[in-house]
């Protein structure tokens, strides 16, 4: 079964961290790019950041720059997103997703934007940062 699966998702007080994973089965983890999106209250789910395949090469939206890493594990399949110095602003549900096309998901994440191109989501975790 093609899947993705998040985890490491919790409440977390403001200015504190979380790791997130995303753990990749199902797919030759090697043809696709990685990225993160979110989706807050009421809002659309844009862009994080992601990881191109191609060049290893990492890339992060305007709001989580600086405060965000993204890595990945390839012997592991799995793709983790480092959060620190969180805000409440950051509260959401977080996805992982696939795209063998990388340009769009480097695009829309460098724009925090929403897209519906991705070839594989995950199902999401849920960050709560409090304030």
């Amino acid at each position: 079964e093609v899947q993705l699966v998040e985890s490491g998702g919790g409440l977390v007080q403001a200015e504190g961290s979380l790791r997130l994973s995303c753990a990749a089965s199902g797919f030759s983890f090697s043809d696709y790019s990685i990225g993160w999106f979110r989706q807050a209250p009421g809002k659309a789910r844009t862009g994080v950041a992601c990881i191109r395949r191609s060049n290893g090469l990492t890339y992060y939206s305007h709001a989580v720059e600086g405060r965000f890493t993204i890595s990945s594990d390839n012997a592991k399949n799995t793709v983790y997103l480092q959060m620190t110095n969180l805000k409440p602003e950051d509260t959401g549900v977080y996805y992982c997703a696939a795209a063998v096309n990388e340009t769009i998901l480097v695009v829309t994440t460098l724009l925090g934007a929403q897209t519906d191109a991705m070839d594989i989501w995950g199902k999401g975790t849920v960050v709560t940062v409090s304030s």
